[in-house]
């Protein structure tokens, strides 16, 4: 699929009771129907995060982490963090040995590797659902899972961009019991071609009659368990039992005016609050859309912030971060950055891999004046290659976040929630003007939030025109890339102006959302990178 020759003919979307908008049509529908029959927004949030575990299954999973930030009808704003740490046996030198007894390598110059059982951590979701819709909702975990069992075991078309992704899975997964539970006829369905996942759907069910504790305590979390200490890890049943989601208050600034509210440590969303900060104090929204001085004056606060955020941010109970998203603090940092070259500086990390990691993100809201925005995700592709014996849940591989080194700031302990990429957010544009948005994809998330909201607040774009406006990010080797229909009108000056230019493919520019309700009237947009669309009614 070239999507950098999709030109959308999207327009924002309308409706009176409520909106959902996400990557798949069929989610899309799943929570429209959770509204339809009784549930409000957070309802409609989880029965749509439910069923892309099947439709998008490449993105997101049982076996992953769930967030969620949101603006209750009663004008509450608030946020869920559901996801876990490292196992309790998985100590830096266990680690280290492990992996270099594997590899034949010296146990001092391993690092952490990008799948297998090392990057397996408690898994979030199962109990982040529950808990949404039993604190926030008002239908039941089985209600709010009835149409994603439906899809797993009945069957659906397999969407475009799903299917390109889906190719992954024939080099990732190697065990039999994996290739069973996501290669049907042992390969990557094609793109309109029926599936289903009746182990996964099976899986669904039992947390559907007997809770989300089957996916900790009972037979789900000794198949976890056991797939990963049968690959060399140190997971076990009591790490799973001892997980629980957290309610925490969010982080916020303004930007012009617009108050915008964000994921606390160990997420990035620190990340995107001193960029919007930084970028307010040198003017760059002043600049047209999509114009040299404006991509050079965004990308360099962006810069700023990257560099900050992956020096402090990691987990709040085992170092103490910084008010990175304080005015006084982006003054500072704002003082440094030239308009007429780029400054010379990375992301601050050695390695990178949530850069390019993919997720799922769905925002819902409805005519109660709930907003939700509700991020779902297993890190890369299918996450470490790992599937939890015949259950079809597939595990994450956030645990490659963590460093082996005891110096750096995410390293590896006990117990500790690895530097999270997931962001999900809020704005209030107005006292009765609210919204929940988000964009998918690794360290695109900051970079898109700050483009995103530029967009309607800076250029008054329509929320749909503010997700289809071409994008640049930011890359951890420095380099600034952009999206070819920005390129072709700004890339030979920037490249002048001395900043590394390259050009991605539009598939590597996040997966955005957004809902708003503006005094009542509720809107919706989806990402024309993606297969989504919003469903309202």
């Amino acid at each position: 699929m070239d999507l950098d020759r999709f030109s959308s003919r999207r327009s924002t979307v309308y409706g009176r009771d409520g909106v959902v908008a996400t990557s798949q049509p069929l989610a899309a529908e799943a929570g429209i129907e959770t509204l339809r029959e009784g549930g409000n927004a957070f309802d409609a949030a989880v029965a749509t995060a439910a069923a892309l575990n099947v439709v998008e299954p490449t993105s997101t999973g049982i076996g992953g982490d769930v967030f969620a930030l949101y603006r209750t009808a009663d004008g509450e704003v608030g946020a869920m963090r559901a996801c876990g740490g490292a196992p309790e046996g998985a100590t830096r030198e266990r680690v280290r040995d492990s992996l270099a007894a594997e590899n034949g390598e010296d146990a001092a110059a391993v690092e952490m590797p990008m799948h297998g059982p090392h990057t397996v951590t408690v898994p979030g979701t199962a109990r982040g659902w529950e808990t949404t819709v039993r604190e926030l909702g008002r239908l039941t975990l089985a209600d709010v899972l009835e149409p994603a069992i439906g899809y797993a075991m009945d069957g659906y078309p397999v969407s475009g961009v799903v299917s390109a992704q889906w190719q992954h899975g024939e080099e990732l997964f190697t065990d039999d019991h994996a290739r069973a539970a996501f290669l049907p006829g042992d390969r990557a369905p094609g793109v309109g071609e029926s599936v289903s996942l009746p182990r996964l759907g099976r899986t669904m069910e039992r947390i559907a009659e007997e809770g989300a504790d089957v996916v900790y305590e009972g037979e789900v979390a000794e198949a976890i368990a056991e797939e990963v200490q049968s690959k060399g890890g140190f997971m076990t049943v009591e790490d799973l039992a001892s997980f629980e989601p957290e309610f925490l208050d969010p982080v916020s600034t303004t930007y012009k005016g617009v108050e915008v509210f964000e994921l606390p440590p160990n997420n990035q969303g620190l990340i995107a609050l001193e960029a919007l900060n930084i970028a307010e104090e040198i003017g760059a929204g002043e600049h047209p859309a999509g114009s040299v001085e404006s991509v050079h004056a965004f990308a360099e606060a962006m810069k700023l912030a990257f560099v900050d955020g992956h020096h402090y941010i990691t987990d709040p109970e085992y170092e103490e971060i910084p008010p990175l998203a304080s005015k006084a603090y982006a003054r500072q940092r704002a003082a440094e950055i030239d308009m007429e070259e780029p400054a010379e500086a990375d992301i601050g990390v050695p390695k990178a891999p949530a850069e390019d990691a993919d997720t799922v993100l769905l925002c819902v809201a409805d005519d109660e004046g709930n907003v939700v925005s509700y991020i779902n995700s297993r890190f890369a592709g299918f996450g470490s290659g790992l599937v939890a014996g015949e259950t079809g849940v597939a595990l994450q591989n956030r645990g490659a976040s963590f460093s082996l080194d005891a110096d750096h700031p995410n390293r590896l302990e006990p117990g500790k929630r690895p530097f999270h990429t997931l962001v999900p957010a809020v704005a209030k544009f107005g006292e009765a003007d609210w919204a929940a948005f988000g964009v998918m994809g690794g360290y695109m998330q900051p970079q898109g939030h700050l483009q995103t909201l530029s967009n309607v607040v800076d250029h008054g774009m329509s929320i749909q025109a503010a997700l289809d406006a071409p994008r640049w990010r930011y890359r951890e080797d420095g380099t600034l890339a952009l999206e070819g229909r920005l390129a072709a009108d700004v890339g030979a000056p920037l490249d002048r102006m001395g900043h590394d230019v390259s050009v991605l493919h539009s598939g590597m520019f996040g997966g955005a959302e957004f809902v708003r309700n503006e005094d009542g009237t509720l809107s919706g947009a989806t990402e024309p990178r993606k297969d989504g669309q919003v469903g309202a009614y």
